[in-house]
């Protein structure tokens, strides 16, 4: 059987960065701890004047494209997984390929393309959609391009403002990939949520106590669902484990909760019986609120054994060092935290081919995605190629006023397009939002 899976990613950031603790707390009086410590963030991205979710997208698939020789005749099918979209009909993958053909000869009339949405698990279900387009044979030996792109903002002074960021992942999928090949292995959790949610609005609706329940319960029940299909599973077996990050300390729950799950009936949960005693069981209680309570009771001791933290140390921790830096990407998050983990791996000269990752994905309304993924034999040549360090030490440091400033821009409800704004950047060999259309449409061209 032949493999599939992700031969390459880019990512594009969006141009300006926000310091939490040294520009945003001291605005919002805060403890910079509030932000490092508590969300485990250090800064924000965000879109410059002439950025947004169309431009990223295009340009980290126009960078991915580029660097893998490829013209418009070898992508098949664009699926971009989005919960920024500024048009209920139109989807974004159609501005994306205009943009491309711009700057190719050919263009992507052949290619299918649509629009995903379900909160922030959308990219992976668009990953997975590709994946079953190639596996089918539907593909005529074409691959296809995921692009994840945001800008997840909130409303000035909500408790989510901290998370904001803005940035967009490209992925090809691919036969015969030189990244990750997927694996056929996957558990769901889902159920109908009004945890975080945007009726026909900009900003966000968050209950944000219910939406970290919801999140837990719902990849508790897709690691259930993978436990279910996988012989046999154990915390070894994974050498990184990236999870949907919102913020890095969201993650260090469902982290939590995927080592107690994976380490029970173990000789880890042997060896730690004497410490924190053993696993709670669902039938030595009355009652499914007791079992639970016992168990968060358990997973409370269990973090903090030094067993679990070495393996969060070298499995979990790598995943968020890029997250630490630009904030939630929605759709894109899980995304760069494999990246990041990849990226991580590879600085420390890590041989990782063959390994196995398993990967949590979720989305609020709400559903869990996990499943494993197979490290090949080119993934070092695919990370080494990546400029990530290079976009996010390149981003332009702004004041909490300018902020504000370009919050306004990107608020829909403020009609960016009248904005007297000034871009803080010069574009250069990317593509720009350049006005309005005679429909009321986004108008974009490349700039040289």
């Amino acid at each position: 059987m032949t493999s599939v899976g992700i031969d390459a990613v880019e990512i594009r950031t969006g141009k300006l960065r926000l310091d939490l603790p040294e520009t945003f707390a001291p605005a919002q009086g805060d403890d910079p701890g509030k932000y490092t410590k508590g969300l485990g963030l250090t800064a924000s991205s965000f879109p410059d004047v002439y950025e947004d979710i169309v431009t990223m997208g295009a340009n980290a698939a126009h960078e991915l494209m580029e660097r893998k020789g490829l013209e418009p005749e070898d992508i098949g099918r664009i699926d971009v997984a989005t919960e920024s979209a500024f048009d209920n009909s139109k989807p974004v993958s159609t501005y994306i390929a205009g943009c491309l053909e711009q700057v190719y000869d050919g263009d992507f009339h052949h290619a299918n393309k649509g629009e995903r949405k379900f909160a922030c698990i959308s990219g992976t279900q668009s990953l997975d959609d590709a994946y079953n387009w190639i596996r089918a044979g539907r593909n005529r030996g074409r691959a296809a391009l995921v692009i994840a792109t945001d800008t997840a903002l909130y409303a000035r002074d909500d408790p989510g403002e901290a998370t904001q960021g803005a940035g967009a992942v490209a992925l090809l999928v691919t036969e015969d990939p030189d990244l990750v090949e997927l694996s056929t292995e996957q558990g769901y959790g889902s159920a109908d949520e009004t945890d975080f949610l945007k009726p026909q609005q900009q900003f966000p609706s968050v209950d944000g106590k219910r939406s970290v329940q919801v999140y837990l319960a719902r990849m508790r029940e897709a690691i259930e669902d993978f436990e279910s299909v996988t012989e046999t599973i154990h915390p070894d077996d994974y050498v990184l484990g990236p999870f949907h990050t919102p913020f890095p300390g969201m993650v260090r729950k469902a982290a939590a909760l995927a080592f107690r799950h994976f380490s029970r009936d173990t000789e880890i949960e042997e060896a730690l019986a004497d410490e924190i005693g053993r696993q709670p069981r669902r039938e030595a209680f009355d009652s499914e609120e007791a079992f639970r309570e016992a168990a968060a009771d358990y997973t409370d001791d269990l973090t903090d054994t030094d067993t679990y933290q070495s393996w969060y140390a070298e499995t979990v921790e790598p995943t968020l060092t890029i997250s630490r830096e630009v904030g939630n990407w929605y759709t894109g998050s899980v995304h760069v935290a494999r990246l990041s983990g990849l990226k991580a791996a590879y600085e420390d000269d890590a041989d990782l081919t063959g390994e196995r990752l398993l990967v949590g994905s979720y989305g609020s309304g709400a559903q869990a995605e996990v499943h494993a993924e197979t490290v090949q034999s080119g993934w070092e040549e695919e990370i080494e190629a990546l400029d990530v360090d290079e976009q996010l030490d390149a981003r332009y440091e702004l004041t909490f006023e300018e902020y504000e400033d370009v919050h306004d821009v990107h608020n829909h409800d403020e009609d960016a397009g009248a904005s007297d704004t000034d871009q803080f950047t010069s574009p250069e060999a990317e593509f720009v939002f350049d006005g309005w259309g005679r429909m009321g449409e986004r108008k974009y061209t490349y700039v040289e």
